[in-house]
């Protein structure tokens, strides 16, 4: 169930590279609870909102709401502050470090005792590692990390580095999700593993996920709405339903009607 108030907003986002226009006038609701992903072809412009939102780009025209406030200005650690964290296409990890210290790495946000309380490593500051550690350590549980958590990231396999990248965005303990292309260039036992972590994040811990993914099948089991995007334009949104019979979605991207 989602709460009729919408958690994230996004409000008539213009975003212009030199003379392309990445984002022409796109608006859309998250509502707090759901999964809403985003799909369209190659450079419709899902990878721009996410970093719309999470601050990498500024749009020209526009705002972005989110709990009251307006992220269009703020900058990205401020946006993570505030309880929107994401992965990247791309894997994004500290790849010389351990899974246990990438995770713990995320927790810098939440720590709150300053640099000589660190230093002298007493009192409060001890006690508060302790917490983030415990919160790390509930993460590589719940990732089923235990057996990779002292590796050196650089060496895991391609869909462990993935999962780990999740992890280090759980750390952030988000209300929000962004998740750019979570499984590409899995295989199909990797994108089992990580759509059930997906479902998992979002059932038991009560997260809000915004999805870009390419693999519709996922997105039809898992999704609750679905926006699409074609050069930069919002096309089509609705219910999984809805949209695998749009004959405006059928055109720009599915390539033909689901049975």
């Amino acid at each position: 169930m989602t709460d009729s108030t919408p958690l994230l907003r996004a409000e008539n986002i213009f975003l212009r590279f030199g003379g392309v226009m990445a984002l022409n006038d796109v608006t859309f609701d998250v509502h707090r609870g759901e999964i809403l992903a985003l799909i369209g072809p190659n450079g419709a412009g899902k990878t721009s909102v996410l970093n719309t939102i999470n601050g990498f780009y500024r749009p020209e025209r526009g705002h972005i709401w989110f709990k009251g406030h307006d992220l269009t200005r703020l900058p990205p650690y401020r946006i993570a502050a505030l309880g929107i964290a994401r992965t990247f296409q791309n894997i994004a990890l500290y790849t010389g470090m351990s899974t246990l210290d990438n995770l713990m790495a995320a927790r810098h946000i939440h720590m709150k005792h300053n640099s000589l309380a660190d230093a002298l490593y007493f009192g409060p500051a001890h006690r508060e590692e302790i917490e983030h550690r415990r919160i790390v350590e509930e993460i590589i549980d719940f990732l089923e990390l235990q057996s990779v958590r002292k590796h050196i990231v650089g060496t895991l396999p391609y869909g462990l580095r993935k999962r780990v990248e999740l992890g280090r965005a759980l750390a952030l303990e988000p209300d929000v999700l962004l998740l750019d292309e979570p499984m590409a260039g899995m295989n199909v036992e990797e994108k089992e593993d990580m759509a059930r972590f997906i479902l998992d994040v979002h059932e038991l811990k009560g997260t809000t996920i915004i999805l870009v993914e390419h693999d519709m099948g996922l997105v039809m089991d898992i999704a609750d709405r679905v926006v699409v995007l074609d050069f930069g334009v919002k096309i089509a949104e609705g219910s999984p339903d809805e949209i695998r019979r749009d004959p405006r979605v059928i055109k720009a991207y599915l390539g033909q009607a689901a049975e």
